[in-house]
């Protein structure tokens, strides 16, 4: 498995791309800015992209979707749950004083326990509001992506429209009973372990 993690825009959002060695083929999650770094890696790697999986529709987790889309032909996939907030993504970018352009429609949608296929390799969508409305943690092959719902810790702001600390706070208990050696793959900061935030994410280990 091929994962390679470019660090973009000025919120400095992880975009993960995950690839399958057999076969070349990949994903791209949360491609926030930056498209030519990210379409840098992928040819580096000789990958084709056959989904562009946004974890939740937040500004600085789509800025570049629609140049990823028009490069690769690939298909924009999202949960329906943050499809309001995934078209506000301007306004909410004008708000914190950035510009972004008005990124194209999703392909299709993604709800609990979907799979996503890259190659031989198998992904499962859960579902994990809080952060979002429609947040999902993409699972599989070892590995957690969890948006902006856990990072290593702490946890996913809960003030900005469509969020709710109540719902977070169910999500992050059933990100914790997965396998302890699952890697975390964070929206923003460095990766992790489902073991080290058991042991240490202060929001595992109290009642907040």
């Amino acid at each position: 498995m091929i994962i390679k993690t470019v660090v973009v825009g000025p919120l400095q959002v992880n975009c993960h791309i995950v690839g399958d060695e057999k076969t070349g083929k990949a994903m791209v999650i949360d491609p926030g800015d930056e498209p030519d770094m990210i379409l840098d890696v992928i040819s580096k790697n000789n990958l084709t992209v056959e989904y562009i999986v946004c974890t939740h529709g937040h500004f600085d987790h789509v800025g570049a979707v629609g140049d990823l889309k028009t490069a690769t032909g690939a298909k924009i996939v999202m949960n329906e749950g943050d499809l309001n907030i995934y078209d506000s993504a301007v306004e909410l970018a004008n708000y914190f004083g950035l510009e972004l352009e008005p990124q194209p429609a999703p392909d299709m949608f993604l709800n609990e326990g979907d799979n996503i296929d890259i190659g031989a390799l198998t992904f499962t969508v859960f579902q994990s509001p809080g952060h979002s409305p429609g947040g999902i943690v993409i699972y599989g092959e070892g590995i957690a992506i969890t948006g902006d719902t856990l990072f290593a810790g702490a946890i996913g702001r809960t003030d900005l429209p469509g969020g709710d600390e109540r719902a977070i706070r169910k999500s992050l208990d059933r990100l914790m009973s997965l396998s302890e050696n699952s890697v975390v793959l964070c929206g923003h900061g460095p990766s992790s372990t489902i073991g080290r935030e058991k042991r240490e994410n202060p929001f595992a280990n109290s009642s907040w």
